[in-house]
């Protein structure tokens, strides 16, 4: 004889009240965060767009405008300002050597810190690890400290005043973060597709170069828009390394020298036009690959 058993129902939980004073007090705190929240924008916008609009604006300014009224807006739109600081200048020269340098150290610096990232990321053998630590290091390690021992260096080789020796000081300069950077990019790729390329037959050197490669397309991008800002700006290792003759100037070496020779000639509307060209590339490049930039850093924060 077989005997049921009936359990009684449990009682539900109840949902508990929330008092509206409570719900107000939240509302009034979350709108006060709100506020501040976008009060804080609003301030970091100013402190961030301000500067570059005044540049702008001034550029199309004549100097005896600027001088009696800095901040002022532009009665009328002077474009030879830009001619002036195009030719008169050399602007254009510093900007075409600027370009030229950054179209070597760029590269190299995104293949070889690729490269380094992808063996460091993807494969395990002694020392692994330490030379991981070492590229951290660099990061951490002054660039000032290494002048003296970078100009001996290049003077010993024949490097010094060259274009070459500014690409390969310029490679140096941004291997640590591109490597650091690229090392955890590739950690989040997964290791499938490596593993099926290797399976079909595919070389080391095929498989980074036509797999691993274009899948990690948005941290390239990323850490080449980083590096490409850090390198067009760069003024020390420049004026360490390229500073004998002035046809050879990079781009913020000669907006130094402009800011010098202008100043005491009081073409100001020349100088800041000068300022006005150099910002362009990097405003562009951004605009450009803003979204790009975005997706390599989450994607990169993501496994």
């Amino acid at each position: 004889m077989t005997t049921t058993t009936t359990t009684a129902p449990q009682p539900q939980p109840q949902p508990q009240k929330v008092s509206s004073s409570a719900v107000r007090r939240e509302k009034e705190t979350g709108g006060a965060l709100n506020v501040f929240s976008h009060a804080f924008l609003i301030l970091w916008v100013v402190l961030a767009a301000g500067p570059l609009i005044w540049v702008a604006l001034t550029a199309f300014r004549p100097s005896a405008e600027i001088l009696s009224d800095p901040m002022g807006w532009p009665a009328s739109f002077h474009w030879e300002n830009f001619s002036n600081a195009w030719n008169k200048a050399n602007i254009g020269q510093y900007t075409l050597n600027s370009l030229i340098i950054l179209a070597g150290s760029l590269t190299g610096t995104m293949l070889l810190g690729s490269m380094a990232a992808y063996v460091i990321a993807r494969f395990t053998f002694p020392g692994n690890r330490v030379i991981f630590m070492l590229f951290a290091g660099g990061m951490m390690f002054p660039v000032i400290l290494a002048l003296v021992p970078l100009f001996a260096v290049m003077e010993n080789f024949g490097l010094l005043d060259t274009r070459p020796g500014l690409m390969i000081a310029y490679i140096a300069y941004s291997l640590p973060f591109t490597t650091f950077f690229l090392t955890s990019f590739f950690r989040t790729l997964p290791t499938g597709v490596q593993e099926a390329a290797m399976v079909d037959g595919a070389s080391h050197t095929r498989t980074f170069f036509q797999i691993m490669l274009p899948m990690a397309k948005p941290g390239l991008v990323s850490i080449g828009i980083f590096n490409f800002l850090g390198q067009w700006n760069q003024y020390l290792l420049p004026l360490l390394l390229n500073n004998e003759d002035e046809k050879s100037y990079v781009l913020p070496q000669g907006l130094a020298s402009l800011a010098v020779s202008q100043g005491y000639r009081g073409d100001w509307g020349a100088l800041f036009a000068g300022l006005a060209i150099a910002m362009l590339p990097v405003l562009v490049v951004y605009a450009v690959f803003q979204r790009q930039v975005q997706a390599g850093l989450t994607a990169g924060a993501i496994k």
